[in-house]
């Protein structure tokens, strides 16, 4: 099985997955894939999603070759590429900004090609997210989720979570920055202020280049008194690499709402979990 993007899976499937990660969350160095070796293609900017997947596969016993995802980019097209790597490896792991080039490896491979992220979407981050939800609140499909930021990878993928656990969804932006019209749990303002209204979780992303200024800090910039109209006990979480002072102010990254760094641990054994589940091993 593959892992492409959430629309793949339903409510029960992404249930599973946490099922299993939970399982494996104190089963450090267990050697599930002794014996199998996986290719992985990322950039070297990647810091949090290599690093965990790299710790996933060698701490459940595979051995990995990795490769800059620009191999991708040659003239050599990509059925011929994977025509050759299914003969000696049992996984592909991808980090890679076309999602179609991803996708189309899935059609040639006949092993598990697993999206590490795109430009479209980021489906690994937001299952961990979700799992560590999860793990915080047993009514995490009942609060309030906001997220504030362009139409990105970040927030589609978050979106197709909201779709498939029926979770309530907010989106604040300017108005160029609206994704769907037809999405019932989807919701878009551009008024920070009525958004942010009784919100349980706020999320954000990196700004894109067009956004990054004075006029957009100004607007939608989340402050910590801002987070005097949420919940009481709101969570922030910011998807990394984030920047004090654009998308979030920095006192928020210091304050008791952030839980971006204890919430990436989690990305060890949801990853983890990905990776079985798609090899159909738990």
């Amino acid at each position: 099985m593959n892992f492409l993007e959430l629309d793949c899976f339903d409510k029960e499937q992404i249930f599973q997955i946490f099922n299993i990660a939970k399982n494996i969350k104190n089963e450090y160095n267990k050697n599930y894939l002794k014996g199998m070796t996986f290719v992985l293609f990322f950039p070297e900017s990647s810091i949090r999603t290599r690093v965990t997947f790299e710790m996933a596969l060698k701490n459940l016993g595979a051995e990995i070759i990795l490769f800059p995802s620009t191999t991708l980019d040659k003239r050599e097209e990509t059925k011929d590429v994977i025509g050759y790597l299914k003969n000696w490896v049992n996984g592909i792991i991808v980090r890679h900004s076309d999602f179609n080039k991803i996708e189309e490896m899935t059609k040639y491979s006949g092993i598990p090609v697993i999206n590490a992220m795109s430009s479209k979407n980021h489906p690994c981050e937001i299952m961990s997210d979700l799992f560590s939800l999860n793990e915080l609140n047993k009514d995490f499909l009942e609060l309030k989720y906001v997220f504030i930021g362009g139409k990105g990878n970040i927030a589609y993928s978050w979106m197709e979570a909201a779709r498939i656990l029926d979770l309530e969804f907010i989106h604040i932006s300017e108005n160029n920055e609206k994704m769907k019209d037809n999405d019932a749990n989807y919701s878009f303002t551009t008024s920070l202020i009525d958004g942010i209204k009784n919100a349980d979780v706020i999320l954000t992303d990196p700004l894109p280049k067009h956004m990054r200024n004075k006029e957009y800090y100004n607007k939608y910039q989340l402050t910590k008194k801002h987070l005097e109209y949420c919940n009481k006990n709101i969570i922030v979480n910011p998807c990394p690499p984030f920047y004090r002072g654009e998308e979030i102010e920095a006192s928020i990254i210091d304050s008791k709402a952030f839980v971006g760094y204890e919430f990436k641990k989690n990305l060890l054994y949801v990853q983890q979990a990905i990776i079985l589940y798609c090899l159909n091993i738990l």
